[in-house]
């Protein structure tokens, strides 16, 4: 049986070199480019992916938007303090939600938010100890969300954003997701203008990051991790522009592993994009291909 041990994957990331603060240009970022053909490593700016596309292409980029998803309250009667970070919409207003501390959060849980303006009872526990919260307000959910939360970043990052917008990439489009497609914070518009204006086609798709982002994997072979379904949306117009460059012969490029996750899922055996939603659990192992950026 084929094995694949997460130890091959790891690697040694010192904390001083992981950035804390976004740069002002987003462009300016850095861009480690690997020639999957001679193994050549490059260190370039992000702006230079212009070097990389040519007039043909298609990128498929993921306008997903971020909410602000982290929320920190006090289980009312004791005071604890309860980080709840809210995964996926269940119905109404129950959400999926990661507790911490779980052992805090049993089922008839009430938990206040923001000295009573937003409140939430825990009605069950399911699939990996994740909660279902019912919660109570008066207004617009969303409003209040931006309000009390916080996004949701990830643990390697320590310093708080001081504006929202920059944990988003600036085509978010359709609220919905725990974390952001981080491939795509470094585009600006006017970089994709730019883009355009080379004759190359951008492909909008919508996959919305939850759960598996924030699972860390606890099997020695990661084939036997659970990847977390993630629910995604390819409009028909979007689909063509794909089809479309597969058929002239030019370069489909997805930008990040989500991007990348929705075509696959989306693709019919022949390769085709079909238009529609659904939900995709795959787990990309490795990048084989040159046409996929991750950040």
């Amino acid at each position: 049986m084929e094995t694949m041990n997460v130890k091959d994957f790891y690697f040694d990331l010192p904390q001083e070199l992981i950035a804390q603060d976004p740069l002002e240009d987003r462009s300016a970022s850095r861009l480690l480019v690997l020639d999957k053909e001679t193994g050549e490593v490059e260190h370039r700016v992000f702006k230079d992916i212009l070097s990389y596309l040519k007039a043909g292409d298609c990128l498929v980029i993921n306008d997903t938007k971020v909410i602000p998803a982290r929320l920190f309250g006090e289980r009312e009667g004791t005071q604890a303090k309860i980080e709840v970070l809210l995964l996926k919409r269940r119905e109404n207003d129950i959400w999926e939600t990661l507790v911490k501390p779980g052992k805090k959060a049993r089922p008839g849980t009430v938990i206040s938010f923001g000295g009573g303006i937003l409140k939430g009872t825990v009605l069950d526990v399911v699939d990996e100890g994740n909660r279902l919260i019912q919660f109570e307000y008066e207004g617009i959910f969303e409003e209040i969300l931006d309000q009390l939360g916080q996004m949701p970043l990830p643990p390697y990052i320590t310093h708080q954003l001081k504006d929202k917008n920059r944990y988003q990439t600036v085509y978010a489009k359709h609220d919905g997701s725990a974390a952001a497609p981080t491939a795509g914070l470094h585009f600006t518009k006017e970089l994709l203008k730019q883009i355009e204006e080379m004759g190359v086609k951008i492909a909008h798709v919508t996959l919305h990051v939850g759960l598996g982002t924030f699972r860390p994997v606890k099997v020695e072979n990661i084939l036997d991790h659970h990847m977390h379904s993630e629910f995604y949306i390819v409009e028909e117009s979007e689909a063509e522009k794909i089809n479309s460059t597969r058929r002239e012969g030019g370069r489909v490029i997805c930008v990040g592993t989500t991007s990348c996750r929705t075509i696959e899922s989306a693709s019919s055996e022949d390769g085709v994009v079909k238009a529609g939603s659904g939900w995709t659990d795959i787990f990309i192992y490795r990048v084989i291909s040159s046409r996929c950026w991750t950040a």
